[in-house]
């Protein structure tokens, strides 16, 4: 046993592969980029073959960034963005159409013609979801709908359909593994939150024939073994989790009360419920945070739909950035005097407003208004989206008043952000020395599964933080921003809040 463990971090705009030593340290890592597409307004897809080659890739890069063989690996870790579709032919492993991304909105009105047929509260009462386009039931059921010949072919069980993490598990076992997680089953719509099943009943509701699906594992499990002449090496596969979940679980959030923030291409916040699944009165999402020797941890889930992509838009769509590491500097010498507000509503908006209509709006310009104001705004709605959530949270759960918040991701490097997160939440944010927690979640789950690294305890008493960042806005000042925040939110809803 090496004690190096392969993270494979497949997320929205890319797929990066870290290697983790047994002290938890990155010794190598590799990312890549690949294509958006946007074929209609609100419609978002993959190329899945394009992200197996950058999944492929970046392992291959990885591994010799740091000088070794796919022999010294001991384990891969797998965790995903989620809710993105593949739906594949069983015998040659080719999808079927691009994968339909969790910020496509294409079947909004589908779920309001479901909400209308008063199926929501059976929905919601089994999955802890809500009847929205974000999950990735009806997506499935667009593309049996839409692709010539699907729905005979899956009745048939000629089809395979996952979440990447499953259609990923199939490649690199050769077809050997059909199988995803509970936490990634657990965001279909279609998962039984409490029988840990697939459920028949809404299953005939949406008319998905159940051989398209895969079987559910716990989070640490035995997920295949990957082709020897992928990587050079057969190597084991055995953890995988949502990419939310897994930097739950690399956050150490592994006591009830406890919650994350996670600032990548969105935003989404967990808070852990334990053993008992808590149902929302605000409009949060019940969800499973991890699954492990068959016990299941629940959580409440905020969801932000656009975080890091409205920097990516002043970045790519509005050539304002060369960089978006530069937005921080550029929000730090925006004009104070001008309250800008960007709601980047680009593909809906999720917690706690769920308005799958809502488009993205800018208020508050001037004729002094430039990029640096556009970019201080883009950096201040993922913070004020923030506060949204953790509002909800704290009406659902009687949270202490001083909680803190354990942030990562990418944007979570900006100082500027991070302060003003603090500032419009009046509460310390604690960020950690290791920001990819999402690799290094995944990397745990697959290390303890074969004995490289101890149980959940040991791994908590190894988290580390970096800088913890205080509260320091007068209180008019924060309540007259977030007024502002407010109302522009409200003029940009399709439908009174």
């Amino acid at each position: 046993m090496t004690g190096n463990i392969l993270a494979i971090d497949q997320g929205t705009t890319s797929s990066r592969s870290i290697i983790f030593d047994a002290s938890l340290a990155s010794i190598g890592s590799s990312q890549q980029e690949f294509t958006q597409f946007f074929p209609k307004s609100g419609w978002v897809e993959h190329d899945v073959e394009e992200i197996w080659d950058s999944v492929v890739a970046t392992g291959q890069a990885a591994l010799a960034d740091c000088g070794l063989g796919a022999d010294a690996i001991s384990a891969i870790g797998i965790t995903n963005q989620r809710e993105t579709i593949v739906v594949w032919d069983r015998n040659s492993g080719a999808a079927i159409h691009k994968a339909i991304v969790w910020q496509d909105r294409r079947t909004a009105e589908f779920c309001a013609q479901l909400k209308s047929e008063g199926h929501e509260p059976l929905f919601t009462e089994k999955t802890g979801l809500l009847l929205d386009p974000y999950f990735s039931a009806t997506k499935l059921a667009w593309m049996l709908d839409h692709v010539e010949g699907a729905r005979a072919r899956a009745e048939a069980g000629e089809l395979a359909f996952g979440t990447i993490d499953s259609f990923l598990i199939w490649r690199l076992t050769g077809g050997k593994s059909h199988v995803t997680d509970a936490t990634n089953a657990a965001r279909t719509l279609i998962f039984n939150i409490h029988t840990q099943d697939w459920d028949d009943e809404l299953l005939d509701i949406l008319k998905i024939p159940r051989a398209l699906l895969p079987d559910v594992l716990d989070c640490a499990s035995d997920f295949g073994t990957t082709e020897a002449h992928i990587f050079g090496a057969e190597i084991p596969i055995a953890g995988v989790a949502g990419d939310q979940q897994a930097a739950t679980i690399g956050q150490a959030c592994f006591e009830p009360g406890m919650f994350k923030s996670t600032y990548g291409t969105g935003c989404f916040a967990l808070l852990n419920t334990g053993d008992k699944p808590v149902p929302s009165n605000n409009r949060l999402l019940t969800t499973i945070a991890y699954r492990l020797n068959g016990k299941v941890t629940y959580a409440l889930e905020g969801s932000i739909f656009i975080a890091g992509a409205a920097v990516q838009w002043l970045r790519d769509g509005m050539k304002m950035l060369g960089d978006a590491s530069q937005s921080g500097a550029m929000a730090e010498a925006a004009d104070p005097h001008q309250n800008v507000y960007l709601v980047p509503a680009f593909v809906g908006l999720g917690a706690p407003y769920w308005d799958a209509e809502a488009r993205g709006a800018i208020f508050g310009l001037t004729r002094g208004s430039g990029p640096n104001e556009l970019a201080r705004a883009a950096l201040e709605a993922v913070c004020y989206q923030t506060r949204d959530l953790l509002e909800a949270m704290h009406k659902d759960w009687a949270a202490d008043a001083d909680t803190v918040l354990r942030v990562d991701g990418g944007m979570v490097a900006s100082d500027w952000t991070m302060q003003f997160l603090a500032d419009i939440l009046d509460a310390p944010v604690d960020r950690p020395t290791i920001l990819e927690t999402t690799a290094l979640g995944a990397a745990w789950l697959a290390g303890h599964q074969v004995g490289v690294w101890g149980d959940q305890e040991a791994f908590a008493a190894r988290w580390r933080l970096d800088r913890t960042f205080t509260p320091d806005m007068d209180e008019d000042m924060r309540a007259q921003k977030y007024a502002g925040w407010k109302d522009a939110v409200s003029r940009t809803l399709s439908k009174p809040a």
